[in-house]
């Protein structure tokens, strides 16, 4: 099982394990209804011309504005959480009814990089939780990560995540080059950028609202893998994010949210995870669990560093996490 977004990385890894590994995949896309044309395209175009078959689970798009519209008045900066959340959950879910022992995923430590503690923060207690305080529809089609189900599928089904891109010296612009003359890809602006509403967070919401700039995790990451010069990292991360506006005049008109409306939440105190219920403390408790499962890579060890690990100091403290830029992209692994 493979899971494809449109992007560079599942894109690049959906054509690796058909031609070069020569297994035979079942794509799989979480449809959260926020696609942007260029990703439809690449992933229609992959799969056309390598064969491949696909299963995609669509959530109700009502449904998921609601959850995206609660997750900003929780305040709170983890509002694509749902998004992972539910591409995980489609995944597994799909391994499991087709009775396969492996997911292949695209992400690619020499490129990406990986979020520091107290960033960012998932599960699906939260996502429950911060959706019972604000939301106002019903949960039915998003596909939820319980840690019940996750349980039964790496530690009973032992299906395991596998990141092939790991073990390749993978390079994000030849990626690009090479999936453009081969497939007809197309470039859609920026990591993360083939969905809209991602485009939105990452380029708009983080930065403004949490004073949190992503792009430091693959400038980093590329510094450390050789790709790029902390110069040239340093001279890129000057430039202001770019964001057409017509992507933040739509997340306003589909969350149903006036201009005013959306400048007060875009406003409000801010919260964190910390302040609804989660499974933090449950993840910390299994650690010892988690630990082993790791060892035997039936879960990720990123997870298991990041969800096990004690809360580190609260975000809201720290004066200005720009002043990190230094250091995060002189960090070596």
């Amino acid at each position: 099982v493979v899971g494809v977004s449109g992007g560079c990385d599942s894109s690049y890894l959906l054509w690796l394990v058909k031609e070069k590994l020569g297994l035979r995949p079942l794509a799989v896309h979480f449809d959260n209804t926020w696609n942007s044309t260029i990703a439809v395209e690449n992933i229609r175009n992959m799969l056309d011309q390598l064969n491949v078959e696909l299963h995609t689970h669509v959530v109700d798009n009502e449904e998921y504005d609601d959850i995206y519209r609660a997750f900003l008045m929780a305040g709170v900066p983890d509002i694509e959480a749902p998004t992972d959340i539910g591409l995980a959950t489609t995944l597994y879910r799909t391994a499991a009814k087709h009775r396969v022992k492996y997911i292949f995923e695209g992400h690619s430590f020499r490129t990406e990089g990986i979020s520091p503690l107290g960033w960012l923060y998932m599960d699906a207690r939260y996502i429950q939780s911060v959706h019972q305080e604000f939301g106002l529809v019903p949960m039915r089609t998003f596909p939820n990560l319980w840690l019940s189900l996750y349980l039964y599928w790496t530690a009973w089904r032992r299906i395991k995540v596998i990141r092939p891109l790991y073990y390749i010296d993978y390079n994000k612009s030849q990626a690009k080059e090479f999936l453009t003359s081969r497939f007809g890809w197309q470039w859609y602006g920026g990591h993360h950028l083939e969905n809209r509403f991602t485009a939105f967070y990452h380029s708009y919401f983080l930065p403004r609202r949490f004073g949190i700039d992503t792009r430091l995790l693959g400038y980093s990451a590329q510094v450390r893998s050789g790709q790029m010069t902390r110069a040239e990292a340093t001279k890129l991360l000057a430039k202001p994010h770019f964001l057409d506006p017509e992507i933040v005049e739509l997340v306003k008109k589909r969350l149903g949210l006036s201009d005013a409306r959306f400048n007060k939440l875009m406003n409000l105190p801010t919260r964190t995870y910390r302040e609804f219920r989660t499974y933090k403390q449950t993840f910390e408790r299994l650690k010892w669990l988690f630990g082993m499962m790791a060892a035997a890579n039936l879960v990720p060890q990123s997870f298991y560093l990041k969800f096990t690990a004690p809360d580190p100091p609260d975000p809201r403290t720290v004066s200005n996490q720009y002043e990190r830029r230094a250091d995060l992209l002189d960090h070596q692994p």
